[in-house]
């Protein structure tokens, strides 16, 4: 699974998730950044009006024919139809690399291929990176701007939020006992089979799973150490596997328990029909992803018009269909375009969402950074 994702939401965010310019003229030279046959500079482009709409953004778009993306899993919230729909739409040719990486690789990607026609266009981020990287993204105001709440964007467009959820525990319950709360997993049943999403220094899952362990005991967005404490527990108790859980560890039973987020969750369940997923009363961890476009993307036009479909009614329904909340969600669902089944369909959570605000994600992520490796490995 996709081992990004230092994912939080802003403080004033928690009624949200409990529901859930300028143009320039053509250069001479061709080694400049790329511009639309209506002479827009589409790497200055900070909204669809600067390509005179809509239209004049997917002719860009098409005229570039080609965008890259990375670090998107098709089995992570519904990605490979996304990625698929979108090719078909618009008929251009998307190049996913490194499906499996994680937040920090896609900036060391940016940074290493600048230049290149391989550097990646846009980036899906988990917080703590998004927000340690915004020299690297390109301000730009989607049309339907207006419907994500003001907690979930940097003002001018450098990052967006796009689609959240609840930090779980899933389980096979033909091969452990039900789960109920964090500590179950410390129990002798559990043995060789408890697995987190990644590194908690580099994936926004496995920080998050930390996080919900710190909360469940005695801890929180202010002191994540009980939550590695817990780990190390876990680990000394034999009950810790290091391996990153992915789809396939998950049917073939390599992984019977994964601390993931409850879309993830969701999407094991289609192919493992005993697979169950629970969001710990009490310990509830809500966390969004960032969208953000490379400043430097060889592809500036189909940058800009990924970004429209994944904030448009049909992109922001395929996260939904893929069991994660949509951040336009709530305005969707009050203008009726919604998909209704699938919105009603989401998960009961019991309890308040917690959400660590910045500088709690950054101090978490620091101790993580000097703790971790030395009680977990």
């Amino acid at each position: 699974m996709k081992t990004l994702r230092l994912a939080t939401l802003a403080t004033a965010a928690a009624a949200t998730v409990l529901a859930l310019a300028s143009c320039a003229p053509p250069e001479d030279n061709a080694d400049e950044t790329p511009s639309s046959s209506e002479g827009v500079d589409a790497a200055t482009a900070t909204s669809a009006a600067d390509f005179g709409g809509m239209d004049g953004l997917i002719e860009a778009a098409q005229e570039e024919g080609q965008l890259n993306v990375i670090a998107l899993p098709p089995d992570w919230a519904n990605y490979g139809e996304i990625i698929d729909t979108f090719a078909e739409k618009y008929g251009i040719e998307v190049n996913s690399a490194q499906p499996t990486a994680a937040s920090q690789d896609e900036i060391n990607a940016a940074n290493q291929l600048k230049g290149t026609d391989r550097a990646p266009d846009v980036f899906d981020l988990g917080q703590a990176v998004a927000l340690a990287n915004t020299d690297l993204y390109a301000p730009y105001q989607v049309e339907t701007w207006e419907e994500i709440p003001e907690d979930f964007k940097e003002p001018t467009g450098l990052w967006v939020n796009d689609y959240g959820g609840y930090m779980s525990i899933g389980y096979d319950s033909k091969v452990v006992p039900d789960i109920t709360s964090v500590d179950d997993l410390l129990k002798p049943e559990f043995k060789g089979k408890v697995a987190l999403n990644g590194d908690p220094t580099q994936a926004g899952a496995a920080f998050s799973g930390v996080m919900m362990a710190a909360l469940a005991n005695g801890g929180g967005p202010n002191d994540i150490a009980p939550g590695v404490d817990f780990f190390s527990d876990l680990k000394k108790a034999g009950n810790f596997i290091p391996v990153d859980p992915d789809s396939a560890t998950i049917e073939s039973g390599q992984t019977p328990v994964v601390i993931d987020w409850d879309y993830l969750g969701a999407a094991a369940a289609k192919n493992v029909p005993t697979w169950k997923t629970v969001v710990p009363s009490g310990y509830v961890i809500a966390g969004y992803y960032y969208q953000a476009i490379n400043v430097d993307a060889p592809h500036p036009a189909a940058a800009r018009l990924w970004q429209e479909f994944l904030y448009s009614d049909e992109g922001q329904n395929l996260w939904l269909k893929g069991g994660a909340r949509p951040v336009r969600g709530p305005a969707m669902a009050a203008a009726g375009t919604i998909d209704d089944a699938l919105w009603s369909a989401l998960p009961v959570v019991d309890g308040n969402p917690v959400i660590p605000n910045v500088e709690q994600t950054e101090a978490a992520a620091a101790y993580l950074a000097d703790n971790w490796a030395k009680a977990v490995g």
